[in-house]
């Protein structure tokens, strides 16, 4: 899965540590699509401290999904 040019730069941009609601409400304020910000909410609620953890999430997710027999993979 790779991340979206508009999620990567967020995502760059945000403060660390961040939780999954820090993610959302600066994602809504910044005007982040909603494809980008479905997938932050998607995420597990916890503390991130940068931008690579979020990335790994979101990669192991995606390869969760795909490999799941039954499971619709989610789109990049």
């Amino acid at each position: 899965m790779t991340t979206s040019p508009a999620l990567d730069r967020f995502l760059a941009s945000m403060e660390y540590p961040a939780t999954r609601d820090d993610l959302l409400r600066e994602a809504a304020r910044d005007g982040l699509g909603a494809d980008d910000r479905a997938l932050l909410a998607e995420l597990p609620d916890q503390s991130y401290s940068a931008a690579w953890s979020i990335r790994y999430r979101l990669t192991r997710r995606s390869l969760s999904d795909a490999f799941t027999p039954g499971r619709t993979p989610v789109a990049a």
